[in-house]
Protein backbone atom coordinates (compact mmCIF):
# COMPACT_ATOMS: atom_id res chain seq x y z
CA UNK A 1 0.00 0.00 0.00
CA UNK A 2 1.27 3.47 -0.92
CA UNK A 3 1.12 5.76 2.10
CA UNK A 4 1.91 9.39 2.77
CA UNK A 5 2.75 11.12 6.04
CA UNK A 6 1.21 14.43 7.09
CA UNK A 7 3.27 16.24 9.73
CA UNK A 8 6.90 17.08 10.46
CA UNK A 9 7.07 17.42 14.25
CA UNK A 10 8.89 15.23 16.81
CA UNK A 11 6.22 12.50 16.73
CA UNK A 12 6.42 12.26 12.93
CA UNK A 13 10.21 12.02 13.18
CA UNK A 14 10.65 9.53 16.02
CA UNK A 15 7.59 7.34 15.46
CA UNK A 16 5.69 7.68 12.18
CA UNK A 17 8.48 8.00 9.64
CA UNK A 18 10.56 5.05 10.95
CA UNK A 19 7.46 2.88 11.51
CA UNK A 20 6.00 3.49 8.06
CA UNK A 21 9.31 3.46 6.23
CA UNK A 22 10.31 0.17 7.80
CA UNK A 23 6.99 -1.62 7.24
CA UNK A 24 7.13 -4.42 4.65
CA UNK A 25 3.55 -3.81 3.51
CA UNK A 26 3.89 -0.07 3.00
CA UNK A 27 5.63 2.18 0.53
CA UNK A 28 6.26 5.57 2.16
CA UNK A 29 5.75 7.68 -0.95
CA UNK A 30 6.36 11.04 0.66
CA UNK A 31 5.36 13.52 3.31
CA UNK A 32 3.84 16.96 3.64
CA UNK A 33 4.07 19.51 6.40
CA UNK A 34 2.93 23.01 7.16
CA UNK A 35 6.58 24.08 7.25
CA UNK A 36 8.17 23.27 3.86
CA UNK A 37 11.75 23.47 5.18
CA UNK A 38 10.98 21.03 7.98
CA UNK A 39 9.26 18.71 5.50
CA UNK A 40 12.32 18.70 3.26
CA UNK A 41 14.67 17.97 6.19
CA UNK A 42 12.48 15.15 7.50
CA UNK A 43 12.08 13.62 4.04
CA UNK A 44 15.85 13.63 3.51
CA UNK A 45 16.42 12.06 6.91
CA UNK A 46 14.04 9.21 6.17
CA UNK A 47 14.78 8.68 2.48
CA UNK A 48 11.51 9.89 1.01
CA UNK A 49 10.09 12.88 -0.86
CA UNK A 50 8.71 16.15 0.48
CA UNK A 51 5.51 17.38 -1.19
CA UNK A 52 4.73 21.09 -1.46
CA UNK A 53 1.01 20.50 -2.00
CA UNK A 54 -1.05 18.22 0.22
CA UNK A 55 -3.62 17.43 -2.47
CA UNK A 56 -0.88 16.23 -4.80
CA UNK A 57 0.30 13.83 -2.10
CA UNK A 58 -3.26 12.60 -1.51
CA UNK A 59 -3.61 11.86 -5.21
CA UNK A 60 -0.40 9.79 -5.20
CA UNK A 61 -1.21 7.47 -2.29
CA UNK A 62 -3.73 4.91 -1.06
CA UNK A 63 -3.53 5.97 2.58
CA UNK A 64 -2.17 8.69 4.83
CA UNK A 65 -0.82 8.70 8.36
CA UNK A 66 -1.33 11.90 10.32
CA UNK A 67 1.02 13.34 12.95
CA UNK A 68 -0.49 16.78 13.42
CA UNK A 69 -2.41 18.65 16.16
CA UNK A 70 -5.95 17.29 16.58
CA UNK A 71 -7.73 20.24 14.98
CA UNK A 72 -5.49 20.16 11.91
CA UNK A 73 -5.72 16.36 11.79
CA UNK A 74 -9.52 16.42 11.76
CA UNK A 75 -9.67 18.86 8.85
CA UNK A 76 -7.11 16.98 6.76
CA UNK A 77 -8.62 13.59 7.61
CA UNK A 78 -11.92 14.69 6.07
CA UNK A 79 -10.06 15.94 3.01
CA UNK A 80 -8.03 12.74 2.69
CA UNK A 81 -11.04 10.46 3.10
CA UNK A 82 -12.92 12.33 0.40
CA UNK A 83 -9.85 11.83 -1.83
CA UNK A 84 -10.23 8.07 -1.28
CA UNK A 85 -7.37 7.61 1.21
CA UNK A 86 -7.45 5.17 4.11
CA UNK A 87 -6.56 6.86 7.39
CA UNK A 88 -4.00 6.08 10.10
CA UNK A 89 -4.78 8.78 12.64
CA UNK A 90 -3.43 9.79 16.02
CA UNK A 91 -5.27 10.35 19.25
CA UNK A 92 -7.30 12.36 20.04
CA UNK A 93 -9.27 12.12 16.84
CA UNK A 94 -10.39 15.75 17.10
CA UNK A 95 -10.65 18.54 19.70
CA UNK A 96 -14.44 18.83 19.35
CA UNK A 97 -17.30 16.39 18.88
CA UNK A 98 -18.43 18.18 15.72
CA UNK A 99 -15.01 17.80 14.10
CA UNK A 100 -14.78 14.17 15.15
CA UNK A 101 -18.22 13.45 13.74
CA UNK A 102 -17.19 15.06 10.44
CA UNK A 103 -14.27 12.64 10.19
CA UNK A 104 -16.50 9.63 10.83
CA UNK A 105 -19.05 10.82 8.27
CA UNK A 106 -16.31 11.36 5.67
CA UNK A 107 -14.87 7.89 6.29
CA UNK A 108 -18.28 6.26 5.93
CA UNK A 109 -19.22 8.32 2.92
CA UNK A 110 -16.00 7.49 1.08
CA UNK A 111 -15.97 3.83 2.11
CA UNK A 112 -12.37 4.02 3.36
CA UNK A 113 -10.87 2.32 6.41
CA UNK A 114 -9.54 4.05 9.50
CA UNK A 115 -7.39 3.30 12.54
CA UNK A 116 -6.72 5.68 15.41
CA UNK A 117 -3.36 5.01 17.06
CA UNK A 118 -4.01 4.50 20.78
CA UNK A 119 -0.52 3.30 21.69
CA UNK A 120 -1.50 0.83 24.43
CA UNK A 121 -4.05 -0.92 22.21
CA UNK A 122 -1.31 -1.90 19.75
CA UNK A 123 1.29 -3.14 22.24
CA UNK A 124 1.15 -6.96 22.49
CA UNK A 125 1.33 -7.12 26.29
CA UNK A 126 -1.48 -4.65 26.91
CA UNK A 127 -3.58 -5.92 24.01
CA UNK A 128 -3.50 -9.45 25.43
CA UNK A 129 -4.28 -8.18 28.94
CA UNK A 130 -7.25 -6.14 27.73
CA UNK A 131 -8.65 -9.19 25.94
CA UNK A 132 -8.28 -11.36 29.04
CA UNK A 133 -9.94 -8.85 31.36
CA UNK A 134 -12.76 -8.07 28.92
CA UNK A 135 -13.70 -11.77 29.00
CA UNK A 136 -14.40 -11.44 32.72
CA UNK A 137 -17.66 -9.74 33.65
CA UNK A 138 -17.20 -9.39 37.38
CA UNK A 139 -15.32 -6.10 37.63
CA UNK A 140 -16.52 -3.82 40.40
CA UNK A 141 -14.26 -0.81 40.06
CA UNK A 142 -11.12 0.41 38.33
CA UNK A 143 -8.42 2.98 38.95
CA UNK A 144 -6.26 4.48 36.20
CA UNK A 145 -3.35 6.85 36.74
CA UNK A 146 -1.68 8.19 33.60
CA UNK A 147 0.97 10.58 34.87
CA UNK A 148 3.47 12.19 32.53
CA UNK A 149 6.14 14.78 33.23
CA UNK A 150 6.07 16.57 29.86
CA UNK A 151 5.56 19.85 31.77
CA UNK A 152 7.10 18.56 35.00
CA UNK A 153 10.79 19.27 34.52
CA UNK A 154 11.97 16.67 32.02
CA UNK A 155 13.45 17.72 28.69
CA UNK A 156 10.56 16.51 26.53
CA UNK A 157 10.33 17.25 22.80
CA UNK A 158 6.58 17.72 23.31
CA UNK A 159 6.81 20.35 26.07
CA UNK A 160 6.36 23.25 23.65
CA UNK A 161 3.42 21.70 21.82
CA UNK A 162 0.77 24.48 21.64
CA UNK A 163 -2.20 22.11 21.59
CA UNK A 164 -0.90 20.19 24.61
CA UNK A 165 -0.40 23.46 26.46
CA UNK A 166 -3.99 24.42 25.64
CA UNK A 167 -5.78 21.08 26.10
CA UNK A 168 -3.56 19.47 28.76
CA UNK A 169 -3.51 15.94 30.07
CA UNK A 170 -7.26 15.39 29.67
CA UNK A 171 -6.91 15.38 25.88
CA UNK A 172 -3.37 14.02 25.60
CA UNK A 173 -3.22 11.04 27.97
CA UNK A 174 -6.95 10.79 28.68
CA UNK A 175 -7.46 8.95 25.36
CA UNK A 176 -4.89 6.34 26.40
CA UNK A 177 -6.67 5.63 29.68
CA UNK A 178 -10.08 5.44 28.01
CA UNK A 179 -8.76 3.15 25.28
CA UNK A 180 -7.84 0.61 27.97
CA UNK A 181 -10.89 0.96 30.22
CA UNK A 182 -13.72 1.05 27.67
CA UNK A 183 -13.15 -2.40 26.10
CA UNK A 184 -12.95 -3.95 29.58
CA UNK A 185 -15.70 -2.13 31.52
CA UNK A 186 -17.98 -1.09 28.67
CA UNK A 187 -18.95 2.33 27.37
CA UNK A 188 -19.50 5.18 29.79
CA UNK A 189 -23.07 6.03 30.69
CA UNK A 190 -21.87 9.37 32.06
CA UNK A 191 -18.95 11.24 33.53
CA UNK A 192 -20.15 11.72 37.09
CA UNK A 193 -17.40 14.03 38.37
CA UNK A 194 -14.41 16.01 37.19
CA UNK A 195 -12.04 18.07 39.30
CA UNK A 196 -8.77 19.90 38.60
CA UNK A 197 -5.51 19.05 40.35
CA UNK A 198 -2.04 20.58 40.31
CA UNK A 199 -0.97 22.02 36.98
CA UNK A 200 -2.95 20.39 34.21
CA UNK A 201 -3.89 17.40 36.38
CA UNK A 202 -7.54 16.30 36.29
CA UNK A 203 -9.50 13.68 38.21
CA UNK A 204 -12.51 11.97 36.64
CA UNK A 205 -15.14 9.48 37.84
CA UNK A 206 -16.88 7.39 35.18
CA UNK A 207 -20.01 5.25 35.31
CA UNK A 208 -19.72 2.30 32.90
CA UNK A 209 -22.42 0.33 31.11
CA UNK A 210 -21.04 -2.92 32.52
CA UNK A 211 -21.97 -1.80 36.03
CA UNK A 212 -18.50 -0.83 37.25
CA UNK A 213 -17.20 2.63 38.04
CA UNK A 214 -13.71 3.95 37.41
CA UNK A 215 -11.55 6.83 38.56
CA UNK A 216 -8.94 8.47 36.36
CA UNK A 217 -6.05 10.72 37.35
CA UNK A 218 -4.39 12.33 34.35
CA UNK A 219 -1.42 14.68 34.26
CA UNK A 220 1.42 15.99 32.13
CA UNK A 221 2.87 18.02 35.02
CA UNK A 222 3.81 15.24 37.44
CA UNK A 223 7.30 15.40 38.96
CA UNK A 224 9.59 13.05 37.01
CA UNK A 225 9.98 10.73 40.00
CA UNK A 226 6.19 10.40 40.24
CA UNK A 227 5.49 9.81 36.56
CA UNK A 228 4.16 6.48 35.35
CA UNK A 229 1.08 4.52 34.38
CA UNK A 230 -1.10 2.31 36.56
CA UNK A 231 -4.38 0.63 35.69
CA UNK A 232 -5.92 -1.51 38.43
CA UNK A 233 -9.13 -3.53 38.16
CA UNK A 234 -10.92 -4.99 41.19
CA UNK A 235 -13.75 -7.51 41.19
CA UNK A 236 -14.93 -10.93 42.36
CA UNK A 237 -11.84 -12.60 40.89
CA UNK A 238 -9.46 -10.27 42.70
CA UNK A 239 -7.12 -7.60 41.37
CA UNK A 240 -5.64 -7.25 37.87
CA UNK A 241 -2.87 -4.80 37.01
CA UNK A 242 -2.03 -3.56 33.52
CA UNK A 243 1.38 -5.01 32.57
CA UNK A 244 4.21 -2.70 31.66
CA UNK A 245 4.80 -2.41 27.93
CA UNK A 246 8.36 -3.29 26.96
CA UNK A 247 8.29 -2.08 23.36
CA UNK A 248 8.40 1.51 22.16
CA UNK A 249 5.99 3.36 19.89
CA UNK A 250 7.52 2.28 16.56
CA UNK A 251 6.59 -1.44 16.82
CA UNK A 252 3.15 -0.47 18.12
CA UNK A 253 2.62 1.91 15.23
CA UNK A 254 3.59 -0.82 12.78
CA UNK A 255 0.92 -3.04 14.33
CA UNK A 256 -1.58 -0.22 13.88
CA UNK A 257 -0.55 -0.10 10.22
CA UNK A 258 -1.15 -3.88 10.07
CA UNK A 259 -4.69 -3.26 11.32
CA UNK A 260 -5.26 -0.63 8.64
CA UNK A 261 -3.96 -2.93 5.92
CA UNK A 262 -6.26 -5.73 7.12
CA UNK A 263 -9.32 -3.47 7.23
CA UNK A 264 -8.54 -1.96 3.82
CA UNK A 265 -8.22 -5.46 2.36
CA UNK A 266 -11.80 -6.19 3.30
CA UNK A 267 -11.37 -7.45 6.83
CA UNK A 268 -13.32 -6.36 9.88
CA UNK A 269 -13.01 -2.71 10.84
CA UNK A 270 -10.44 -2.04 13.55
CA UNK A 271 -11.77 -1.81 17.11
CA UNK A 272 -9.84 1.47 17.19
CA UNK A 273 -11.42 3.00 14.11
CA UNK A 274 -12.62 6.58 13.72
CA UNK A 275 -15.98 5.72 15.30
CA UNK A 276 -14.20 4.59 18.47
CA UNK A 277 -12.06 7.72 18.32
CA UNK A 278 -15.24 9.79 18.15
CA UNK A 279 -16.67 8.07 21.23
CA UNK A 280 -13.48 8.88 23.15
CA UNK A 281 -13.78 12.49 21.98
CA UNK A 282 -17.37 12.65 23.23
CA UNK A 283 -16.33 11.45 26.69
CA UNK A 284 -13.44 13.92 26.85
CA UNK A 285 -15.74 16.75 25.80
CA UNK A 286 -18.22 15.79 28.53
CA UNK A 287 -15.44 15.85 31.12
CA UNK A 288 -14.15 19.18 29.81
CA UNK A 289 -17.62 20.67 30.11
CA UNK A 290 -17.75 19.65 33.78
CA UNK A 291 -14.30 21.12 34.40
CA UNK A 292 -15.03 24.44 32.71
CA UNK A 293 -18.73 24.75 33.47
CA UNK A 294 -19.39 25.35 29.76
CA UNK A 295 -21.81 23.05 27.96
Amino acid sequence: MRIGLLGTGPWADIAHAPALGGHDGLDLVGLWGRRPDAAKELAERHGTRAYDDVDTLLADVDAVAVALPPGVQAELAVRAARAGCHLLLDKPLAPTVAQGRAVVEAVRGAGVSSVVFFTARFQPETEAWIGEQAARESWFTARAQWLGSVFGGEDSPFAKSPWRREKGALWDVGPHALSVLLPVLGDTRRVTAAAPGPGDTVHLVLDHSGGASSTLTLSLTAPPAAAGTTVELRGREGVALLPEAVRGPVPALRRAADALLAAAAGGRPSACDAAFGLRVTEILAEAEALLTGVR
